[in-house]
This record gives C-alpha cells, structure tokens and sequence, in this order.
C-alpha cells in the first residue's frame, strides 16, 4: 500500500472530533493521486453522511450542472478530488447545518494536497473555503466577483446549495459571467 492510500484510509477512520458529532464521526473523502480538479466544499450533509457519498445529493446536482460535467465524470477521482473543510457530518444549527469542524482541515488538508501534484485548479466552495484558502476579510460575493484575481490557482464559487437560490436570484451575473468561464476551465483542464 502506497503512503496516499494509507492516509486516505487514516481520514476515514479519523475520530478525532467523534464525540463532538451528533451522529458521530463518518468522515467523507474523495480523492487520487490523480486528480486534475480539487473540489473543497464545506461538510458532508445528513443525506452525504448517509450515503457516504460527497455531493450525493441536490447540492451536488447543481454543481455538477456548473462545471459542465457528468455524474460518471464527477466521480471520476483522475478527474476530481473532493475535499471538504469538515469531513464529517457537523449537525444542524438554526438556519442549515453547522459549520465544519476547525480540526479537520489543519489536519489532513496539507498532507492531502502535498501528494496530489497532478492538481491544476482548486474550487473553493462557501465561505468556509474561501476565508482558510484565501486569507481576505472580503465577502462571499466579492470573491466569487474577483475569481479572475486567484486564477490559474483558485476558483471561489457559492455554495450550490437550494439554499442559497436568493443568493442566486439577486446575483444573476454569476450564472452569467462566471459558469462560462469555471466550465471552460473545467473543459480545458479534464482534456489535458
């Protein structure tokens, strides 16, 4: 066993915030060494933390929809690695669920993509992502506006969350100036 499948298998048996967790640890992972595209997301939902399955859900329907890609493409881990920020299931709060645990990233992020080096683009989904990735004090927002300024490393993007359809709704230039420009790059990057 090579020392990437040994730290994958480390991340899933992970119980480092188990007792903290309402349905306990179920940690949430998807990724090869030969993944062009690293998706950084936020955390597993309770449908994800039921399947095991990182965007199995609405969520991952409308991401799919804004990079341009297939369910088989999508899951595809030389195409993609799907990274969240919380790996596990952090519950629910009073307007969706919590926020990820702090634990998570610091600790697996680093030894993760120090092994991935066939990564040539890094998603940055929700603010979560974006605030430990790109160290600004800006909003949601205006990251997602200035995705040009973090290119060719960084592509922040909303959360594609049903949630966040009034974000969408008072926002239309995203869908309009941005998903061109992140399925071009996706297009370009999985036919290298």
């Amino acid at each position: 066993m090579n020392n990437f499948d040994q730290l994958l298998i480390d991340i899933r048996n992970c119980k480092l915030c188990d007792k903290e967790l309402p349905l306990g640890a179920r940690p949430v992972v998807l990724s090869s060494v030969e993944s062009k595209i690293v998706i950084i997301g936020q955390a597993p939902g309770l449908k994800v933390h039921q399947s095991g399955i990182p965007f199995h859900d609405k969520s991952g329907e409308q991401l799919r929809r804004w990079l341009g890609v297939t369910e088989e493409e999508f899951y595809d881990t030389a195409n993609f690695s799907i990274i969240p920020m919380g790996f596990c299931y952090p519950g629910k709060g009073v307007s969706g669920d919590l926020p990820p645990k702090k634990i998570c990233a610091p600790t697996w992020h680093p030894q993760l993509l120090e092994q991935l080096t066939s990564v040539k683009l890094i998603l940055l989904i929700g603010k979560y992502a974006q605030d430990y990735y790109l160290k600004t004090n800006t909003s949601l927002t205006d990251n997602v506006q200035a995705f040009h300024e973090y290119l060719p490393t960084y592509f922040p993007l909303p959360h594609p969350s049903p949630r966040n359809n009034i974000w969408k709704a008072k926002n239309k230039w995203f869908e309009q100036e941005v998903i061109p420009v992140l399925q071009h790059q996706v297009k370009m990057i999985l036919n290298s």
